[in-house]
C-alpha cells in the first residue's frame, strides 16, 4: 500500500512558530516573571540512584512511582475489562432484570465524581472488608520471598488494602464506561447476523462468541483503548489515598525540594510515555485484526 508524502505546508511553518513562541514566553515569564531558577540537573538522580549496597542503579522515587502506576492500571484495567463486558452483555440482554441491573450500574456510577467512590471504598474495604479477610496480616507473616512477590505484582504488604481499593473503585468507575462502549459495539452488528446465526442453529451463547463478538470487536477496540488511556491518568486521582504512584510521589518530592515545574514537567512526560506506548500497541493491534478478522 502506497502511503501519501507528507507536505509541509506555510501554515505548518506558522503554526509551528506560534507555539514555539508560546512556549518560549511561558518559559521567559517562569524565569523572569517568578525569578525561577531552573535546576535539571537534579531531576535524573530521582529517576535511578546507585545502590552502593548491591552495586547498581535501581528505581528512585519517579521510577517507583511509574512502577506503581502501571502496577494498578494493570490491574485496574484487567477488573474493568471484566465489569464492562459482564455489564455490557447485561444491557443487551433480553432480561428485564439483567438490563435493570447494568442500566442501573452505568448511571450510578457515570453521575458519581471518582472522588467519592475512591473515598467509600478505601474506607469500606479497607476498613471493613479487609481486615475480616486478613489478608494483609497474612501477607505480612508470609517468608520475604512471598512478600517480595506480592510487592512486585501489587504493592508492599503494608500497604495491600489501599492498593486494592484503589484498584477496585478504578476498576467501577472505568467499567461504567467499557460497559457502554460494549453495549455499543454488540448493538452496531447488523441485526441479519443474529437472524442468520440463529437460523444455522446456534445457541445465545454461540452466535455471540463466534458471530457478533469478533465483529464487535473491531469496532469496540479504539474506544476501548481510548478508556484504558484514561484509567492511567485517571489513576493519578488515588494519591489522595496515599498510593504511592507517581502522582503522589511527585508531591512528596516537589514539598521536599520546591522543583515545582521540574518535576511537573518531568511527571507530565512520563505519562506521556506510558500512554503513548499503549496507545502504539493498541494501534498495532487493530492492523492485526483488521489482516486476520477471524
Amino acid at each position: 500500500m502506497n502511503r501519501k508524502k507528507t507536505k509541509i505546508t506555510p501554515l505548518d511553518v506558522i503554526v509551528s512558530i506560534f507555539i514555539l513562541a508560546i512556549a518560549a514566553y511561558i518559559g521567559f515569564r517562569i524565569t523572569v516573571g517568578l525569578n525561577y531558577k531552573w535546576n535539571w540537573a537534579i531531576i535524573p538522580q530521582y529517576l535511578w540512584r546507585y545502590d552502593q549496597e548491591s552495586g547498581r542503579w535501581v528505581a528512585n522515587l519517579l521510577m517507583i512511582g511509574v512502577f506503581n502506576t502501571i502496577r494498578l492500571s494493570f490491574w485496574g484495567t484487567i477488573l474493568a475489562t471484566i465489569f464492562g463486558t459482564v455489564m455490557g452483555l447485561f444491557r443487551v440482554s433480553e432480561s428485564v432484570f439483567f438490563r435493570l441491573i447494568g442500566r442501573s450500574y452505568v448511571e450510578l456510577i457515570r453521575n458519581m465524581p471518582p472522588l467519592v467512590l475512591i473515598f467509600i471504598f478505601y474506607f469500606f474495604l479497607s476498613d471493613q472488608i479487609m481486615p475480616v479477610l486478613h489478608l494483609q496480616d497474612t501477607l505480612c507473616a508470609q517468608p520475604g520471598e512471598v512478600q517480595r512477590v506480592c510487592e512486585i505484582l501489587f504493592a508492599p504488604p503494608e500497604y495491600f488494602s489501599a492498593f486494592v481499593s484503589a484498584a477496585v473503585s478504578l476498576a467501577i468507575f472505568e467499567g461504567a464506561y467499557i460497559t457502554e462502549i460494549v453495549r455499543a459495539g454488540i448493538q452496531s452488528v447488523d441485526k441479519g447476523q443474529w437472524q442468520a446465526s440463529y437460523a444455522l442453529g446456534l445457541s445465545k451463547w454461540q452466535q455471540m462468541r463466534y458471530v457478533i463478538m469478533p465483529q464487535a470487536m473491531q469496532r469496540i477496540l479504539p474506544p476501548l483503548a481510548g478508556q484504558f488511556i484514561s484509567l492511567i491518568k485517571d489513576s493519578a486521582i488515588v494519591s489522595v489515598i496515599s498510593i504511592q504512584e507517581l502522582t503522589f510521589q511527585g508531591m512528596e518530592l516537589m514539598a521536599a525540594t520546591y522543583l515545582t515545574f521540574e518535576i511537573w514537567i518531568t511527571i507530565a512526560l512520563l505519562y506521556l510515555i506510558m500512554t503513548l506506548s499503549c496507545s502504539l500497541a493498541v494501534e498495532r493491534v487493530e492492523i492485526h485484526m483488521a489482516k486476520n478478522p477471524r
